[in-house]
């Protein structure tokens, strides 16, 4: 333990700064196998194959560097308080907006996207429940989060 770690309450137990981490090495390990793990799985597969077919198609870049050339000029026309040309512009980025999420590649690569994010907050849902039942984050009681620890 460093330095700063050294201190303890008036119970004994150790004081952190709650600015540092403090993470076992044994953690960190497990932590980077999952990661790795999920990174073998079908989703990010899935997700990859389909970044790089956007990557590769003309018309989706073509439609996405369109939208980012009309949101600097709206950034420029804002700072003009041109509202009017923002209007205008903003209504090309949605009909470019539209014209690309119907390309079916998008829908693909966006769907892949949504299926990653739901399978990490799947895992970190897990990890936090399971946490959760070994201790009341909240309380640091020592007693599972269903009770207070008081015989109810």
């Amino acid at each position: 333990m460093t330095q700063q770690h050294q201190q303890q309450t008036d119970c004994g137990i150790p004081k952190f700064d709650s600015r540092d981490t403090v993470i076992r090495e044994d953690i960190m390990a497990k932590a980077k196998e999952l990661a790795a793990l999920i990174g073998t799985s079908e989703e990010v597969q899935q997700f990859k194959k389909a970044e790089q077919q956007i990557q590769k198609h003309d018309k989706v870049q073509s439609l996405i560097s369109a939208i980012k050339k009309k949101q600097k000029e709206i950034v420029a026309f804002e700072s003009f308080q041109n509202k009017a040309m923002v209007d205008k512009i903003e209504a090309e980025i949605s009909a470019l907006q539209d014209e690309l999420d119907n390309i079916p590649l998008v829908t693909d690569f966006q769907q892949s996207q949504s299926d990653i994010n739901y399978l990490l907050q799947l895992v970190i849902s897990v990890i936090s429940d399971t946490v959760s039942q070994k201790v009341n984050v909240e309380t640091g009681s020592g007693e599972p989060a269903t009770t207070s620890g008081y015989g109810d």
